[in-house]
């Protein structure tokens, strides 16, 4: 594995389940070599709180997410990210602030859990698999030789694993 810490950033519309199961994902299953963030266009303003269940029930952090804008991400004095990927089909067609450092970018759009409100059951259920199809996406994403690849080897395998099992039926021109 390599030295390099990379900063990573998962973009969702509301910023309250998707995107925080991947940043708490990639936290826990990429550490120590990646420092994990998320953020949206149009944040809640509040985490679902099954993704918090969920994520827990599975043995990953819960403490200290929130709903945040991207424009944390984009201001002065942020960290700077070396990738960034939209995880719902309506932030991968947004326009996006721009990212200081030309950081690579994918979509890895999955089905939304928190759309998911015919009972309990069925939501967790959603819940669970959206978790485990952005497990497989960032265990496959943290097991890339990343020093290695240039860049366009690179984004051809970022846009291999957002077309992996469990993808949104909707892909975006934009990613």
């Amino acid at each position: 594995m390599t030295t390099k810490t990379y900063n990573v950033l998962f973009l969702c519309t509301g910023n309250s389940a998707r995107s925080i199961l991947a940043e708490s994902i990639l936290r826990k299953d990429g550490a120590p070599h990646f420092n994990a963030f998320s953020a949206g266009n149009m944040p809640k303003g509040e985490v679902h709180p099954m993704a918090l269940k969920v994520l827990g029930d599975a043995g990953y952090p819960t403490h200290g997410f929130r709903s945040k804008s991207w424009e944390e991400f984009a201001a002065p004095g942020a960290a700077q990210m070396d990738f960034i990927f939209t995880v719902c089909d309506n932030a991968a067609g947004e326009v996006c602030p721009v990212w200081p450092g030309q950081p690579m970018s994918a979509h890895w759009g999955i089905e939304d859990p928190a759309a998911v409100t015919s009972s309990p059951m069925e939501q967790e259920a959603a819940f669970v698999a959206a978790l485990r199809y952005m497990k497989n996406r960032i265990g496959a994403f943290t097991a890339l030789p990343l020093a290695s690849l240039d860049r366009l080897t690179l984004g051809a395998k970022l846009g291999e694993i957002g077309a992996s099992q469990g993808a949104s039926k909707k892909r975006p021109d934009v990613a």
